[in-house]
């Protein structure tokens, strides 16, 4: 039996079957031998960590997008409003109170002249002389709508209203022919009936027309009426 006295400072001596309190060897397997094993659930899975991995790339996978998927599908088509115009490069469709404000300043501007080319031969306290300025009128808006647009698709009341009329196909400024047949589609049938009565069925025509916005004058023509606004 050994003993201890601790004001020796010695330490007991180690005997068969005592534990030894003192550095011993690590034995094989002992988790102090490696770096701790944070695997498991925890840890990355086989293949390394999932940080070591670049983040995925967004838009159409390898090899081009499967059938269905949004990526790399056409954007919409050009349309009415305020996007593309009816073809590619064509600006937006005139708006309908611009275009309707249009059309009454080229017809009060007409029939103002249309009254001063009248004034000295007529008198406009009777009603023959308003009848004989609404007959001048119609013959000078027609010629007045057909020259304008002949050169680029404007009147004076579409210059100041920013619309313009344009082929359909390209959207370049009417041709002549197309120019006089818009004109002539728009005043000839009001001559023949009644300018209260056609007009009204003309314009309600376009507002139905999808997807161009084309009055019955504008479907004779193959034109479109476009905004020039920025």
């Amino acid at each position: 039996m050994s003993t201890y006295d601790p004001s020796s400072g010695t330490e007991p001596e180690e005997g068969p079957g005592k534990p030894s309190f003192g550095k011993q060897p690590p034995q094989p397997g002992s988790p102090y031998d490696s770096p701790p094993d944070y695997g498991g659930s925890y840890g990355a899975p086989p293949g390394g960590s999932p940080y070591d991995k670049p983040p995925p790339a967004y838009g159409p996978p390898p090899g081009g997008p499967p059938p269905g998927s949004p990526y790399g599908a056409p954007g919409p088509g050009p349309g009415p409003g305020p996007g593309p115009g009816p073809v590619p490069g064509m600006p937006a469709l005139g708006s309908w109170l611009n275009r309707i404000v249009a059309v009454v300043l080229d017809w009060v501007l007409v029939q103002v002249v249309a009254i001063l080319v009248l004034l000295p031969f007529v008198s406009f306290d009777k009603q023959d002389g308003w009848v004989g300025s609404a007959w001048l009128g119609y013959g000078l808006f027609l010629v007045y709508e057909g020259v304008m647009l002949s050169r680029d698709g404007q009147t004076l009341g579409k210059k100041v209203m920013k619309v313009r009329v344009a082929m359909l196909i390209d959207g370049s400024s009417p041709t002549p022919s197309a120019a006089w047949t818009r004109a002539a589609t728009f005043i000839v049938p009001a001559l023949i009936c009644c300018g209260g009565l056609w007009w009204p069925v003309d314009g309600l025509f376009g507002v139905f027309d999808k997807p161009y916005r084309q009055c019955i004058h504008d479907k004779a023509a193959k034109t479109v009426v476009v905004s020039t606004a920025l």
